[in-house]
């Protein structure tokens, strides 16, 4: 999901990012967005400098995994490559034992996490600005998503967060 972190990003939302992060032990990517995601928050805490930089070392310290079939070997620390088929893959990592799994991941990742089924919680965070031209992560869904609300959270920027949790 493609979400425009500008202007919008305040302290509160770095806050509940790094306590979210203590939550989880894996960081999951598809392969465009972990070619992003990883060099970047890797500048981030390696600079000390930067606003962001508490957040960008919470980030490098969890393990990533980016999902690809075309990526051999990963060119970055602390990062593993994960081939093969995707329900298969996901299901035997959330069978192991530890803390939850985060994903951060483009729209056609997350739509095919959500075909298969394999997403428990969304968090979504609404930025109040129009951009017409993504492409929607709901899509292609062959089946009605029943989802619960089950936190919202505003934050001063204006941005809100939505937190929902799939019906079993």
């Amino acid at each position: 999901m493609n979400i425009a972190l500008d202007n919008k990003w305040d302290s509160g939302m770095s806050d509940f990012s790094i306590e979210n992060l203590n939550n989880v032990d894996c960081i999951l990517h598809g392969r465009k967005t972990g070619e992003g995601f990883i060099p970047y928050w890797t500048d981030v805490a390696n600079n000390a400098n930067d606003s962001e930089h508490k957040l960008g070392k919470r980030f490098s310290e969890i393990p990533n995994i980016i999902f690809s079939n075309t990526l051999k070997e990963s060119k970055w620390d602390n990062t593993t490559i994960l081939k093969g088929n995707i329900k298969d893959a996901i299901q035997d990592l959330k069978s192991q034992n530890g803390k939850d799994i985060i994903v951060y991941g483009g729209e056609s990742f997350v739509s095919s996490l959500i075909e298969h089924n394999l997403i428990d919680e969304y968090y979504l965070l609404i930025n109040p600005v129009a951009i017409g031209s993504e492409q929607p992560i709901f899509n292609p869904l062959k089946n009605n998503l029943q989802l619960t609300l089950a936190k919202c959270k505003p934050f001063a920027c204006g941005v809100v967060l939505l937190c929902y949790s799939r019906q079993k």
